[in-house]
């Protein structure tokens, strides 16, 4: 028999060491070392090993011929825009998300979908009972559908059970981290065993041609925990994101051999269930405030779809000696660089107020386009001056405090236009860009200074005079920004 090699391997990066330590130098977490056995995969011996030839395998060209559809809708159309059209036989997907936020309920729905559809899809679980499975398919309505349900945690018995019978078209694997394998002498869930576990279903997957699902456990800032070897093995990376105080959830492919990665899917979670959002902008604009300060709709892109969503800003008194600057659903830095370009160019001084940016719906942004409509919403906050409630706002600030163009100019005015919107703010430059047919009023800047001046001369007199230091606030910014322009209106 060989001789057994224990090695400490993080449970974070997968990084192996001799000896025990206290920090991984590979991702830099503190106590993520375990003990495990790394002799290998097999107890045959070394004289055996060094013997055994390698089996024959054909070569095939790129010019075969398939009969098999490349593609199998799930039945979801949120799910299949963000997997690119469907299923791809013989495709491994990882799916992560924060506990509770509904990935066992969006894939229930899935498999239960396909299975009505008449092909064959199993679900196992190797988290709760068949019963506690049934009990949720009871609760969204899908009891009659013919899926496959099973509670099971060896791999070997999961690839001998889905080998015997006609191929499944969909297997879902809930969760990776629970499923253990006799190849390796690990405890379940083990960055050892994680690895090996993935590695034999996707070669089952490979061979057979199913579609395999496979969920995954996420860290304390969001990660999909496990190997990072693992999201390089599988074809798709799929993470399931929201707020669960809210009930919008968003589905967005991190990575995605088969389609792009830029798409999003956004879903409602009701009491039956995971409803389809064919129109987010509607849905995130639903319960928005009109003629609040301090608001801004932004016309995004996310992907090939158009998405209208709130930007939230509140600029208030700071008591602290470091004044705090929070954001949610944005880029921190982005926020950042919009702040210093507002007090450098444009006269804002914010270094004694606190600065608290949202995205409202639980979206993320990532896009830079939104630069413009959150600068208007600081300064909208700032001066407590609404801005108008039929303007939408898109485009990038640069740090010289001009305003440059985004792309897909067209596809933003044509939502904002079928979503009511009656007039758009954006580059000077991406006039051009518009296409002509959206029926909006175009009002372009060519730099932020003039944004910040026509927001600040919307301030009414009654606010001023209520707030002593908005009028005082107000005034820096208009002195700043066109000293003529505001000292004629004063006059």
């Amino acid at each position: 028999m060989a001789k057994s090699t224990l090695s400490f391997v993080c449970q974070n990066c997968g990084a192996a060491y001799n000896r025990w330590q206290g920090k991984c130098e590979s991702c830099g977490e503190w106590n993520t070392l375990a003990e495990e056995d790394t002799t290998g995969a097999t107890s045959m011996p070394v004289s055996i090993r060094s013997k055994r030839r390698g089996r024959l395998f054909t070569l095939e060209s790129l010019t075969g011929k398939s009969n098999d559809a490349p593609r199998l809708p799930s039945g979801m159309a949120e799910l299949d825009r963000v997997t690119g059209g469907g299923f791809v036989r013989g495709s491994v997907l990882l799916v992560g998300g924060d506990p509770g936020i509904g990935k066992s309920t969006l894939l229930t729905q899935a498999t239960s979908l396909m299975a009505r559809a008449g092909h064959r899809a199993v679900y196992i679980s190797g988290e709760e009972a068949v019963a506690q499975v049934r009990l949720r398919a009871e609760r969204l309505g899908l009891a009659d559908a013919p899926v496959q349900l099973a509670a099971e945690t060896s791999v070997e018995d999961i690839v001998s059970t889905l080998s015997e019978g006609p191929v499944p078209r969909l297997i879902v694997i809930d969760s990776i981290q629970t499923m253990w394998t006799d190849t390796v002498e690990s405890a379940p869930g083990t960055v050892t065993q994680v690895r090996a576990s993935a590695q034999a279903l996707i070669r089952f997957a490979k061979k057979s041609g199913a579609a395999i699902i496979l969920v995954g456990h996420v860290t304390k800032d969001g990660q999909i925990a496990g190997p990072r070897v693992v999201e390089h093995m599988v074809d798709a990376v799929l993470s399931f994101e929201g707020e669960g105080s809210q009930q919008f959830r968003i589905l967005r492919a991190i990575k995605n051999r088969f389609g792009p990665t830029d798409e999003i899917g956004v879903f409602e979670m009701t009491g039956l269930g995971l409803r389809e959002v064919s129109n987010p902008s509607e849905l995130f604009l639903s319960d928005r405030d009109l003629g609040s300060p301090g608001t801004a709709v932004f016309a995004g892109i996310e992907g090939t779809r158009p998405v209208l969503v709130e930007l939230q800003a509140l600029v208030a008194p700071t008591t602290l000696g470091t004044p705090r600057r929070a954001v949610v659903g944005w880029d921190p830095s982005r926020l950042s660089m919009v702040l210093a370009v507002l007090e450098a160019h444009c006269g804002v001084k914010l270094s004694g107020y606190d600065v608290y940016l949202n995205v409202a719906g639980g979206l993320r942004i990532q896009e830079p386009a939104a630069d413009l409509a959150a600068a208007a919403a600081l300064v909208s906050s700032l001066v407590n001056a609404p801005l108008p409630t039929d303007a939408v706002y898109f485009g990038e600030i640069s740090l010289s405090g001009a305003v440059r163009p985004v792309a897909q100019t067209s596809a933003r005015l044509k939502e904002a236009a079928k979503l009511g919107f009656g007039r758009a703010v954006l580059p000077e430059s991406a006039r051009g860009d518009s296409g002509g047919d959206a029926g909006l009023v175009l009002n372009t800047v060519g730099g932020l200074t003039s944004l910040v001046a026509d927001i600040a001369a919307r301030g009414s007199p009654r606010n001023r005079d209520s707030n002593k230091e908005a009028h005082r606030d107000n005034a820096t910014v208009e002195k700043n920004a066109t000293p003529a322009r505001f000292r004629r209106q004063e006059g």
